[in-house]
């Protein structure tokens, strides 16, 4: 992965561009899904949370991959964020 240097002088990846714009096409698929179809009816705060969920996990990211220098450890925390997302969407997406 290439990496660019930060004000701080610390590596940081190009990735994270990706990762944000992939969020905001992300959180546009439920709008476009009510558009063509009446199965998706999400009201305006359902667009708020599900894009405070995304930038919290994205968040949470941009924070362990800039402090955590192992690969490794990089990959747990990826997956315990990425674990934490889908337990509270899915919970939220239930009504627990």
């Amino acid at each position: 992965m290439a990496k660019t240097m930060d004000t701080g002088g610390r590596a940081r990846g190009r990735w994270n561009p990706v990762l944000w714009g992939g969020a905001g096409l992300l959180l546009l698929l439920p709008l476009v899904a009510m558009q063509l179809t009446d199965e998706v009816n999400w009201t305006a705060f359902d667009f708020i949370v599900f894009g405070a969920l995304l930038a919290v996990a994205l968040g949470g990211w941009e924070l362990a991959s800039r402090r955590i220098g192992r690969r490794a450890w990089r990959v747990v925390a990826a997956i315990a964020i990425v674990a934490a997302f889908l337990l509270v969407w899915a919970s939220l997406a239930v009504g627990l």
